[in-house]
């Protein structure tokens, strides 16, 4: 049971290639859980399973979070996994599409794969596409109260769920406190990943993350994808901009229709053999 270790921005993901797994059509909750933790497992947040097959891509893909929920998207999780199909030689050109349960993709392999480009789809902010309770409509400059505090959010989504709030200044303390309770609010009834955003000029902003099913995060790249479209919904950024993470930094690009070109690295970690023995503990 072959696995493959990478990293983007310190965002770490197993990737499972079904041929490498007889008689599995998908790894279960526990065994998701268990391989994604730190302590009993390999550790990673979160398991991309593929190739698999597609109609309408060139390659299909899965995205597992560290407590065996399934993401429709992952801009990070498609870096790693188009690094893993050009180091596998499984992408035979450097330009190729990937298919997710949030959308079609494509992908642009540049500097032998150390750096990736993905067209990441279009943002919208309209609420029944988030999905965001309450009528039909853009989800901006609304307020939200969880524990002691309100806060002035924006809604969005890339494929995936995204609640971003604008702060003069974001700290790991603000998401670890608040993020757990904004993913689970009732406003997002898929729940919702959460990003903390300080615009810091034109061309640069920060983040820091608390990712739907997998917690504190020090890079992602549908986070950023979402967070500078939402500074740009909100006059604050020009078109083309750096996001700043705990993990390094990406780049996007926004079109006039929010669509959304990110650029980012990729770094391989490990290969190794996954045991049995590992399966006998349940976390």
């Amino acid at each position: 049971m072959r696995f493959y270790k990478y990293h983007a921005l310190g965002n770490d993901y197993i990737v499972m290639n079904p041929a490498d797994f007889p008689g599995w059509s998908e790894p279960t909750v526990d065994q998701i859980r268990v391989i994604c933790h730190r302590n009993f497992g390999a550790g990673s947040d979160g398991i991309l399973w593929g190739p698999l097959p597609s109609e309408d891509s060139e390659f299909g893909l899965r995205i597992f979070n560290p407590d065996g929920s399934e993401a429709e998207k992952s801009g990070n999780g498609l870096r790693i996994f188009s690094r893993y199909l050009w180091d596998m030689g499984l992408a035979k050109n450097a330009i190729f599409t990937i298919e997710t349960p949030g959308g079609h993709v494509r992908s642009e392999i540049k500097d032998g794969g150390k750096l990736i480009t993905v067209d990441m789809g279009k943002v919208s902010f309209v609420s029944t596409k988030i999905p965001h309770v309450g009528p039909e409509r853009e989800v901006v400059n609304e307020q939200i109260t969880v524990l002691d505090r309100t806060f002035t959010y924006c809604s969005a989504t890339i494929g995936n769920p995204h609640c971003v709030i604008p702060l003069p200044e974001v700290t790991s303390e603000i998401a670890h406190k608040y993020g757990p309770h904004l993913e689970t609010h009732a406003n997002f009834p898929r729940k919702t990943n959460v990003q903390f955003l300080q615009v810091i000029d034109r061309a640069n902003i920060r983040i820091e993350i608390w990712e739907r099913g997998a917690g504190y995060t020090l890079a992602s790249g549908s986070s950023s994808s979402a967070a500078a479209s939402v500074a740009r919904k909100l006059g604050l950024v020009d078109a083309n901009l750096t996001v700043h993470m705990p993990g390094g930094t990406i780049g996007i690009e926004i079109a006039d229709d929010y669509a959304i070109r990110m650029t980012g690295t990729v770094n391989r970690v490990a290969t190794g053999e996954l045991h049995d023995e590992l399966f006998l503990v349940k976390v």
